[in-house]
């Protein structure tokens, strides 16, 4: 009797594990009691990404994820545009950005990412007119062409010429971070140059943004205990915290100072930089001018919207436009297009503004590339009342609901049965021009109220790097480099590509 017993107890454990291992589809977290699916989430984490679309893939695009009963993690991905365009757009205000969300990026402050209600509507109107004005496009524009000209060249021809491997992703971020900084705060921080140089404010932003991922996937009981302790990544965050305080608060000063000194900006033909504008603008802000925890709230969450996004992007299309060379040879040729006639087409140069206005085929290749490789790759919200989605699913507060768009551009439902392909013809219409998708569909710069402000900072940007690039070199991915999507870090060689006259 006891030995049958024992038969039946191994019975049931081994049913057990197979039912944890294999489950009933592979790829579906197995729900554990009272831990939920938290152990599958975090064996997995690795590859969040990839795992995260083949799941959304077998579900029909929405799953109900479930935390750990006393943690209040449940969680809601989704990758179905239908559901996006509810929350993003026409139930906006059941979705605001929301306590959990402010408690994860508490070191953003009050800014324009973290505010919700009138504190948000007051601040995008005041940012929308300050980044749409023509003194910051002149700005945007002379800024990105310097940077390219006297910061990325000069790496790009020493590495060229010495046939070294290059991490492209620091070299872009490098870029990113002068010129979000020079056009947010009017000041450079050179961490672009030869010496490719450790800038303290570029590091505590890296610590920082890796604290705030781990609060994403820790509970938020685990991360509020460390932090008690000061231990762990919030004992970086804390660091890091420091140091972008002490960074930002010498800006501010400096550029108080200079306005103090009877410095105006305003008639200078090279634009003007964001802090000077809310600085000058002080009575359109509502009294801001003094309040420099504002400022700094809202040069931090410029900052970190303008240097990351941007870098990941260039990155990812890079990598792509180097392992699809008919896309590159097409890019080249468009560039060529655009060059007036008196001058050679096999020239070294740079290209203006006006002239990478014109790529058509460029513009499109990037739009391919953020769609399977979008620089955020997911987002989430919470609603404030119960609500149940187009896709039937119900919602409650203080559950969250993520959106996967790096999942949304590997649907076939959304994006066709070539849904992997890197194919920028898909965003060219039969007139030539490019065909606009709806924001709810290719959510790279968000969507609805929240769409990003910065949406034609980030491509004259990409388009100005982009056009140098491949006019003028040809990159090389490194021979047996691994690439993943949960890491931009790709070695680059760089060749010189075009005659020099």
């Amino acid at each position: 009797m006891a030995s049958l017993c024992y038969c039946d107890i191994l019975l049931v454990v081994l049913c057990f594990l197979c039912l944890l291992f294999w489950g009933t589809r592979p790829g579906i977290p197995w729900n554990w009691p009272l831990l939920g699916m938290l152990p599958s989430l975090l064996r997995k984490v690795r590859r969040i990404h990839d795992n995260c679309t083949n799941l959304l893939g077998q579900t029909g695009g929405t799953f109900l994820l479930k935390g750990p009963w006393f943690s209040n993690m449940d969680m809601l991905a989704t990758a179905d545009p239908a559901n996006i365009h509810y929350i993003m757009s026409a139930n906006f205000s059941n979705f605001p950005k929301g306590p959990r969300f402010l408690k994860i990026f508490d070191f953003l402050g009050d800014g324009i990412f973290n505010s919700d209600g009138d504190a948000w509507r007051n601040q995008r109107r005041f940012a929308q007119l300050q980044i749409g004005h023509h003194r910051f496009h002149r700005c945007l524009v002379k800024t990105s062409q310097d940077k390219v000209e006297k910061g990325l060249i000069p790496i790009l021809e020493h590495v060229a010429k010495g046939g070294q491997v290059v991490d492209l992703q620091d070299v872009f971020q490098r870029f990113t971070f002068d010129t979000t900084c020079i056009l947010v705060t009017g000041y450079d921080p050179c961490c672009l140059s030869s010496e490719l140089p450790d800038v303290p404010f570029s590091k505590a932003m890296d610590e920082a943004e890796e604290a705030v991922f781990a609060r994403h996937v820790v509970p938020q009981i685990i991360w509020k205990f460390q932090r008690w302790l000061g231990t762990g990544q919030e004992k970086k965050l804390s660091k890091a915290c420091k140091t972008l305080d002490h960074v930002i608060a010498k800006y501010i000063a400096m550029k108080k100072d200079a306005l103090s000194n009877g410095i105006n900006l305003k008639e200078q033909e090279e634009g003007v930089d964001l802090l000077t504008s809310y600085l000058q603008e002080d009575e359109m802000m509502g009294g801001f001018k003094s309040n420099d925890k504002f400022l700094r709230d809202t040069i931090l969450s410029f900052m970190i919207a303008g240097r990351d996004t941007t870098s990941s992007g260039l990155t990812w299309f890079v990598w792509l436009v180097s392992t699809h060379p008919d896309v590159e040879a097409k890019i080249r040729e468009e560039l060529k297009s655009v060059i007036p006639e008196e001058e050679e087409s096999n020239k070294w140069r740079l290209f203006k503004a006006e002239e990478v206005g014109k790529l058509v085929y460029l513009h499109s290749a990037l739009c391919e590339s953020l769609r399977l490789y979008p620089p955020v790759p997911f987002q989430h919200k919470e609603p404030l009342q119960p609500d149940i989605l187009p896709s039937g699913h119900p919602v409650h507060p203080k559950m969250k609901v993520m959106f996967s768009l790096y999942a949304m551009g590997r649907m076939k439902f959304i994006w066709g049965e070539d849904c992997l392909e890197f194919r920028p013809e898909r965003w060219i219409s039969d007139r030539g021009t490019i065909k606009h998708e709806p924001s709810y569909k290719f959510l790279s710069f968000n969507a609805g109220p929240r769409t990003c402000l910065g949406k034609e900072v980030a491509f004259t940007q990409m388009k100005t790097v982009a056009a140098a690039i491949i006019h003028n070199y040809h990159v090389q991915l490194v021979e047996g480099h691994i690439v993943h999507s949960e890491s931009v870090q790709v070695a680059f060689i760089i060749l010189t590509g075009r005659p020099r006259f």
